[in-house]
């Protein structure tokens, strides 16, 4: 891994330009929010540094506290669980009316903390009407967006056995290609190459996507509505703008109805929502529903989230990251979604994008499943990617192209 030598400080504040001048491509006047946990403060204020720099008219932070949100699940009624006001919808929903540039951190503060508490509880405790919301503006790019990592002692413990925070800052720094002599430019360069595979994938108009490797046997079918997406996207404003950063992925939607096989996860990940850490799950899919469960550590929570959520058992995404990925170069499992999905090769289970669904933006959910896209009130990615599996497209008529071999992308034009 490169070594990043520049002072903390100004590290820090390279970051949160990258957040703001390229995450949302912030344009002068407009208003910003960002979502933070209370021991992101740090990271929050530096972006609001930066979003006024740029010229942002207004930044709103709105904090989240996880002791709150423990508490709740210890003593909480029963049917208040879950609970989402009038008002907290709102507000989500005025991101779209006000044009907001809205910018999520992540990295989890007290990874432990919701040990010992029920299961079943902690799954009603999710506002899963709230979630329904943001996914129908940001998935629908209805704003600019994007998440970024936000280094705090917690997150460092989880990732480095240690809450040495600097030292996770610097990793932070290579998986978000600080490293480079011109860090604005090198992305620009790395979206252009998404954007390249992007448009090839998408000029093949593959039937389904193939996994071959250890433990690994999987078709995914296409929708002849999949659209693949990487790199910049573009909002309802016109404005570019990028989701995730990092990001290393080409992705589309597949069709919920049509996945047959076995994967084996070749990264380990945390399910969120049970704060549950998992490790070599294996999963039996057929007819486009994930019908058997293994796995090393974490089997009950998955089991539990698939059988609580409705639609969890289908798929909403496909993804193909390949060996230059710059958050694998770091060598490090951070237990967040949005670092290590994009250490290989990914599929995800619950809810796709409309955006990688075509002419699905206008319909209903209802109207999206029918036409094979999944809605479903949670995402999660599983890695299965690694040298040792090769990626195929496979055309209707049979023909199989290979997209990577020994992690290296080698599709070309059609």
């Amino acid at each position: 891994m490169a070594v990043v030598t520049e002072p903390l400080d100004t590290l820090v504040a390279a970051y949160a330009a990258l957040a703001v001048r390229v995450g949302v491509n912030l344009r002068p006047g407009q208003r910003v929010v960002v979502r933070a946990y209370l021991e992101q403060a740090p990271v929050a204020q530096a972006v609001v540094r930066e979003a006024y720099k740029a010229g942002a008219s207004h930044v709103t932070v709105d904090y989240r506290d996880q002791h709150a949100q423990r508490a709740a699940v210890e003593l909480a009624p029963e049917d208040s669980l879950g609970t989402v006001l009038d008002h907290e919808i709102a507000e989500i929903r005025a991101w779209a009316t006000d044009d907001a540039a809205v910018i999520s951190l992540t990295g989890n503060p007290n990874p432990l903390l919701m040990e010992g508490l029920s299961t079943e509880r902690l799954m009603k405790a999710v506002p899963r009407a709230l979630f329904a919301e943001v996914m129908q503006v940001v998935a629908t790019n209805q704003v600019a967006w994007t998440v970024v990592g936000a280094p705090n002692e917690g997150w460092a413990r989880t990732v480095l056995g240690e809450p040495d925070v600097e030292r996770l800052w610097r990793a932070l720094a290579v998986a978000m290609r600080l490293d480079a002599d011109d860090p604005v430019q090198a992305w620009q360069d790395h979206l252009d190459k998404l954007a390249l595979r992007r448009d090839m994938l998408n000029s093949r108009g593959f039937d389904r996507i193939r996994f071959r490797g250890p433990g690994t046997d999987l078709d995914v079918g296409l929708s002849a509505r999949s659209v693949w997406q990487g790199g910049a996207v573009t909002n309802a404003a016109g404005t570019s703008f990028v989701p995730n950063m990092p990001t290393e992925e080409v992705f589309t939607a597949p069709d919920w109805r049509r996945a047959e096989g076995r994967l084996r996860t070749t990264a380990a990940f945390v399910l969120m929502e049970l704060n549950a850490q998992v490790e070599g799950l294996e999963l039996e899919l057929s007819d486009g529903e994930i019908k058997g469960v293994k796995a090393q550590r974490g089997e009950a929570a998955v089991q539990t989230q698939l059988s609580t959520v409705p639609r969890a058992r289908h798929l909403g995404e496909v993804a193909i990251v390949d060996g230059d990925s710059a958050v694998r170069r770091t060598g490090l499992t951070y237990g967040d979604m949005l670092f290590d999905e994009n250490v290989g090769c990914h599929v995800a289970w619950g809810n796709g994008y409309t955006t990688t669904f075509d002419g699905s933006g206008p319909m209903d959910a209802d109207s999206r499943v029918k036409e094979g896209l999944n809605q479903s009130a949670t995402h999660v990615d599983v890695v299965v990617g690694s040298p040792e599996v090769e990626v195929d497209g496979v055309q209707a008529d049979g023909t199989v192209v290979p997209i990577l071999r020994g992690d290296e992308f080698v599709l070309t034009q059609a």
